[in-house]
This record gives structure tokens, sequence and C-alpha cells, in this order.
């Protein structure tokens, strides 16, 4: 495979991961491109012209193209494929520069691959007062139980270590971290939370949900260097990726200011469409002039808020309307009683701003839709394309009222392939009908959009696509794929990580699509998406990553 040229300024770019300025008019030529347009059409080109702030001039054939940028400098991508920016619509961009900063389990197999890898992150960071991970995930481990505090002990002792499970529903840390919290028998299980204790009632070192504010109220709070590390590294990850634009679910005020501050600097190097954690201080704070449409040439917006319903289905903290199958005591977690959660809903709404809302379990599901179709039509926010965050496990009679009360399904494909070794054991085989059920939304008119909830999961959209395609995992399992009949088409998947994607953002008039007018934001990949076998869509790589028709990322 021959090398795409490069010139030395964008070579250097590449490296630097940066904006640099543009100067005139560019035209990406000889390329494999496609696109969908605005009537849901799959579009090739063989060229693509932007203009010296980014936006797209002309978009076809060589010599059309070429007409209507006549001073322009010509990039020969020499065939390779050209697709749309995606979109993750759903993504915690300060989370995944903390997982890549922090002690990673996500490839612990077993639990004593865990408990070493703890022991020998301690020691290689001696000065650390408070140890920080996550990743771990009880279900591959094969436990039939959650870890314990004592299991951690003997690996980490005299330091504090948290460790965040894989879905960031719970948390396991050591006795010192118990001891910290102030966490003995007589704690109570707080509101929407859930201390895991033994046969004895002491805690075990697990926290579920809101009890995880146990400890994270005694931890050490970031400071600005470290929130600054940490965004420079998801922000590197995120254009490697090929992801242009991600919706961040929930975000304060401190991540709201680095925003601004990294926008300003031409530092952003992904839009970010951004959803304000709750209503609380700093929704009072950051919507005292309103909903932030855009900022920065559409690098950033902040016009979304994002709840909780319930928990998740891992830890079993996702709320459903009968038990669980394999715990029949528990039905998991409603975080709020309905008249609360909809009192923060309709304070969103009547702001105006997007409400989004995460929604796991049936239950949770349920008690969102209630209130979307209580308060949409009083406040009259029917236009802002309200979300359920998820929408993981449905009722079939629930499903239907997505598309009648206007909700967008804001889903993420991976969550499928990384749940099937347990969703059937934790909802049995009727409930499984309408979970991860991407069909039957599509088929009643719905707009999913796609995301990857990383660093739940990898921030690969390719992953995402391949999920959605076969509903298999990267080694092909299961055979046929694991309820096939809720895969997507290859063309569904790829408009549900743009177009779609942008849709959920109000914003598919500007991007999601390589089309006149809008941002000039698009990837150059090493396969044709379009061409190649399904089952390897996983190994798709990123060439090059370009936002507003500048490059953010270029691989060596």
């Amino acid at each position: 495979m021959r090398p795409i040229h490069l010139s030395r300024s964008l070579f250097v770019l590449a490296c630097l991961g940066a904006f640099a300025p543009a100067h005139a008019d560019t035209v990406i030529d000889n390329a494999n491109g496609y696109t969908l347009n605005s009537k849901n059409e799959l579009v090739r080109f063989a060229s693509l012209a932007f203009d010296d702030k980014g936006r797209i001039i002309a978009v076809g054939g060589a010599n059309e193209v070429a007409a209507k940028a006549k001073n322009a400098r010509h990039i020969d991508v020499q065939g390779k494929t050209v697709l749309p920016g995606l979109i993750d619509a759903h993504g915690h961009v300060f989370g995944l520069g903390e997982m890549l900063t922090q002690l990673d389990l996500s490839t612990s197999a077993k639990l004593a691959d865990a408990v070493k890898a703890a022991g020998d992150y301690a020691r290689a960071n001696p000065g650390q007062a408070w140890l920080r991970g996550g990743g771990w995930n009880q279900e591959i481990w094969k436990l039939g139980r959650f870890p314990t505090a004592a299991e951690l002990d003997g690996a980490v002792k005299d330091r504090p270590i948290w460790l965040a499970r894989v879905d960031g529903h719970a948390g396991w840390g050591n006795s010192r971290v118990l001891q910290l919290a102030g966490i003995t028998k007589d704690t109570p299980d707080p509101v929407g939370g859930k201390i895991v204790r033994d046969a004895n009632g002491n805690p075990t070192g697990v926290l579920i949900d809101s009890a995880q504010d146990l400890v994270t109220r005694v931890m050490p709070k970031q400071t600005e260097a470290e929130a600054r590390r940490v965004l420079d590294r998801s922000l590197q990850q995120i254009a490697k990726m090929g992801l242009t634009s991600v919706h961040d679910a929930g975000i304060d005020a401190g991540n709201d200011r680095l925003y601004r501050d990294y926008a300003d600097n031409k530092k952003l190097t992904t839009r970010v469409y951004g959803m304000i954690g709750d209503v609380g201080k700093d929704f009072d704070e950051l919507s005292k002039k309103g909903p932030l449409k855009t900022y920065a040439n559409d690098v950033y917006a902040l016009r979304a808020v994002k709840l909780y319903s319930d928990g998740a289905l891992g830890s079993r903290g996702a709320a459903l309307i009968e038990p669980y199958s394999d715990e029949p005591k528990s039905h998991g977690l409603l975080f709020r009683k309905s008249p609360d959660i909809y009192g923060l809903m309709e304070k969103a709404m009547r702001k105006g701003y997007q409400v989004n809302v995460h929604a796991i379990g049936d239950a949770g599901n349920r008690q969102i839709l209630d209130g979307y179709k209580k308060l949409v039509g009083g406040t009259a926010t029917g236009p802002l394309r309200h979300r359920m965050e998820h929408a993981q496990v449905v009722t079939m009679e629930d499903i239907a009222r997505f598309k009648e009360i206007g909700i967008v399904p804001s889903m993420q494909p991976t969550h499928a392939t990384s749940d099937m070794n347990m969703a059937e054991d934790r909802v049995g085989p009727k409930r499984i009908k309408g979970a991860y059920a991407w069909r039957t939304f599509l088929k009643q008119g719905s707009k999913i959009a796609c995301g990857s909830d990383f660093p739940v999961e990898s921030p690969n959209p390719f992953y995402g696509i391949h999920a959605a395609v076969t509903r298999q995992d990267a080694s092909g399992k299961p055979a046929g794929g694991w309820y096939a009949n809720e895969a997507m088409t290859l063309k569904e998947a790829f408009r549900c990580f743009t177009l779609d994607a942008a849709y959920a953002g109000q914003q598919e008039n500007s991007l999601g699509s390589l089309e006149t007018g809008k941002w000039a934001d698009f990837i150059v990949i090493d396969q044709d998406l379009f061409k190649m076998p399904a089952k390897d869509i996983h190994k798709t790589v990123v060439l090059q990553t370009w936002v507003g028709g500048q490059q953010v990322f270029g691989a060596k």
C-alpha cells in the first residue's frame, strides 16, 4: 500500500494534532468518497473542495470540483476512501482521558489479573495519595459475585484505591477507601444507590450508583492542570479514532470553562455538543444566558441537560418492571421518584434545554417516557428533540411511544455485543425482545443516534458500525449474530453515526454529511467501508482526520 502524500506543513500539523491556520481553498483529489445526502441517498464523489474558513464549496467529480476552486491547493489521497467525519452521540470526554491516564482494567480476564495490575500500578506510582482506575467487569471474570475490598487489600493496603466498574455504575475500593469514606455496617444505603454487603451486613467494598458519592466526596479534587492533561489525552485519542464530533454526556462548570478556553485557543480538535450534568448549582450558573447554541465556529455547543433515571444492567442497577430473572428479589433502582425527576426535566425544558435522560431498564424507560408525555406539550419543547440515552431494555409497547412522543433513542451498538454474555440472564427470553432493538426502532421511523458511551466502550466508531451490522463481537461470535433480526444495514449504521447523530444534536444542517455549505469534517480510511466484508469493519484504520478543513490527525 503506497503512503498518502502529505506536504511538510500537513505532516507537522498531523504530528502536533492541533489546528493550524488555513490559507486558501483546498481540494481533496482522487478520493473514493462516500456521503449521504439530505434525501438519505448514498452519494459517491472523487473530489471535495473547501474554502479557507473550512466550509465545503464543492463535492463531486474532479473536473466539476476543480472548476469551482480554480486557485486551490490540491491534496491527492491516492484512491483512499473518504467519509464524513463520524459523530459519537454519547461519550464522556474527560472520563476517556482519565482512563488513558489511570489504571485500565478493561483487559483483565480474571480477578487475579486485576488485583496484580492494581499492585503493579501502586508500585509504579508511589507519589499518588489516591490510586484511581476502572474498566473491571465481574461478568467476564465469571465470579458470580462482585469483588471485595479484602481481595484488593492483598495488592494495596497502605493507600486508598478506587476502581470504577466498566459501566461507571459501580465502584470497587479497598478497606482504606471504606475507612476514609466512613462506610460501616451502620451506614444506610443512599437514595438511588446500594452498598454491597456480606451475610453479616458488613460492606464488602463495592458501591453501586449513588452510593459511590460516599467515596467521591472525600477524594481530592482534580486540579486544572490535571484536567488539562486529561482533556489533551482524550482529544488525541478521539481524533485518532476518526471522530469529528462528540456529544459529551454530563459536564460541569469546570469542564465548560476548559472547553471554551480550548475553543478560543483553537485547541478543541473535535466538536463538542455538551450536556450539563443535572440541573443543580452548575446548571444554574451555566444557564443564566440560556442554551449556548454555537461557539467558535460550531466547535462547541452547550444546549442540553443530562439526567439519570436508573443504573446499569451489569450491576443490576437498571430498573425493571418485573424482577431480575437471575435475582428474583431485585427490581434494580429508580434513582428518583417520578414527581422529582419530572420536576428536574421541566426545569431544564423551561430554560430551553434539550433533555437527555439515561434510562436502561424497562421501568426506567417507562418512567421517563411518562414524563416526556406529561411535559413536552406543556412546555412546547418538542422541537428540541429530547432524547433517551441508551434505551436499552424497553417493553415492546413503550418502543412505539418513542415515535409517538417524538423522543430520539440515543443508543450504543457495542453495548449489545458487550452485554450479550449476561443480558438475557438478567431479563429472560421475553424481555430480551425489546432489548437493543435497533431494527424495531428503525422500522417505526425513529432516528437512532449512535455512540459508544466511551470509556465504557472503546471510542472507535468502526467497532460500533461493526456491532450494528453483524450483532457479533470481534471474534465473529455468535455465528449468525446475536438476535440478528435487530441488526442494521450498513447504510443505516453509517447514518446513525453521521446524519442522525447530527440530528440528535440539532446540527444536521452543518454536520453529518459532505455537502456544499457544511463544515469540511471528514476522514480518510484504509479500506472501502462499502465493499469490504462486514466481519472486517472493526479492523478499519483511520489515516487522516479533518475538522473544519484542518487536519487534526495523521497516521505516521
